[in-house]
């Protein structure tokens, strides 16, 4: 980084804040945004601005959106019995794109992970709590992460919830569709053994 302008240095070391970017790759998107056109910079600041100003979180799901309900929770064709909990934003939208559920979502903006310094109380446990007391809801899909993380969040929402009178289900987890056995991990095996189905 000793050869480059300082001004340059700066937006390497901003850029290399993001997620999952180093320090080459940091530099590589600072040339191309040199090589850009005014207009073209200013939009990618406009946007990043707009962003940060205008996208707040549904006050039912917590998803992000720009107005105080998303179009998930406003949408009147969804089952509102049914919410599927997912970890962040990104697991709704995969989720979405299948295209298969109907009912809705709780975002908890993250998954107990003590060691990093998350516990339950970083999670949003709390809003998921008042939707539950309601009383209209009748299952609750966990869609945490299949990982150490995911697993822990999902086992405390159970404990969480064992007392209320809802059905508590957790998605599938194993084999994938086209997977190969041979190439799999002893985890993923162990997993559809574990949850295997009635044909």
């Amino acid at each position: 980084m000793k050869a480059y302008a300082q001004p340059i240095k700066q937006l390497i070391s901003e850029l290399g804040k993001l997620p999952g970017i180093g320090e080459k790759t940091a530099a590589r998107l600072a040339n191309y945004i040199l090589r850009s056109t005014e207009d073209d910079v200013k939009k990618l600041a406009e946007s990043i601005i707009a962003v940060k100003r205008k996208i707040k979180l549904c006050r039912i799901c917590l998803n992000l959106t720009e107005e105080d309900t998303c179009h998930i929770c406003c949408d009147t064709t969804r089952d509102k019995d049914v919410i599927c909990v997912v970890e962040d934003p990104d697991a709704l939208a995969a989720i979405e794109e299948c295209g298969g559920f109907r009912g809705t979502y709780h975002i908890l903006h993250g998954a107990l992970a003590p060691l990093d310094g998350i516990g339950p109380e970083n999670l949003r446990l709390g809003e998921l709590l008042q939707r539950i007391n309601t009383g209209s809801v009748k299952e609750l899909i966990i869609a945490t992460n299949p990982n150490v993380h995911g697993e822990a969040t999902a086992l405390l929402i159970t404990r969480m919830l064992k007392e209320k009178n809802i059905k508590l289900t957790r998605i599938a987890t194993g084999v994938p569709m086209g997977g190969d056995l041979k190439y799999l991990d002893k985890m993923s095996i162990s997993k559809s053994l574990e949850f295997r189905r009635g044909m």
